[in-house]
């Protein structure tokens, strides 16, 4: 896949840096190795973590600003990596769904940073273009319906939007029979060093658990 950033990213924030990496993959329903990961992750979060001071986690922050800057309530529409550590330190159990969809949670939650993941053959065209989402623009997130985009930073294929850091679509959502995956790593707080170790994070998690060899990545602004 080719990524464009668009000017009205670039004016809320110009130091923003991505990661997209790309590999093939088997996936399965559920991986108890994987989940022992998540467990522990949890376990450390509660005893450092608040539900106030998450928010100060410098990726989580930087997200945040951004949807402010683009006109959203990012307290109403929580980032992804924040509503998935909120849901750990209150101790309830995340949703389990299947190994891909649960590692890419698990990069979310180690590193702060919201990360689309989407099985690329669902793509239309060869190019994801970052933006902001239009007032009356549609947009199906993955189980919770039509959701309300307008002033969200958004991925949009030749279709139309695909991700946001609140919710991936429908569309182009992961399920068992994925074999191409692309993952998008946001890093809106500009530390590019983070998002290539949360990339190669990532490398490491399907090659441990969904039979791949890592794929490759690269990094785009």
């Amino acid at each position: 896949m080719k990524i464009e950033v668009s000017e009205e990213i670039e004016n809320v924030c110009p130091g923003f840096v991505g990661a997209c990496i790309d590999a093939k993959v088997v996936n399965s329903k559920f991986c108890q190795p994987l989940w022992d990961e998540i467990h522990q992750l949890g376990e450390k979060f509660k005893a450092s973590l608040t539900t106030e001071t998450l928010k100060e986690i410098p990726s989580i922050a930087a997200t945040r600003r951004v949807y402010r800057a683009c006109g959203k309530d990012p307290s109403r529409y929580r980032p992804a990596a924040e509503a998935l550590i909120r849901r750990m330190l209150k101790g309830k159990e995340l949703y389990q769904i299947d190994t891909l969809v649960d590692l890419i949670n698990v990069a979310s939650i180690a590193y702060g940073y919201s990360i689309g993941g989407f099985d690329a053959d669902k793509f239309i065209g060869d190019t994801l273009r970052l933006g902001v989402g239009r007032e009356g623009e549609p947009y199906e997130g993955i189980g919770r319906g039509m959701i309300n985009i307008a002033g969200l930073p958004v991925y949009r294929d030749a279709e139309g939007g695909v991700g946001t850091p609140t919710s991936d679509n429908e569309r182009t959502k992961i399920d068992l029979n994925t074999r191409h995956l692309v993952v998008l790593i946001n890093g809106y707080d500009g530390n590019e060093e983070r998002v290539r170790q949360n990339a190669e994070y990532i490398q490491q998690l399907i090659v441990k658990y969904c039979q791949s060899d890592g794929g490759s990545y690269f990094i785009y602004r």
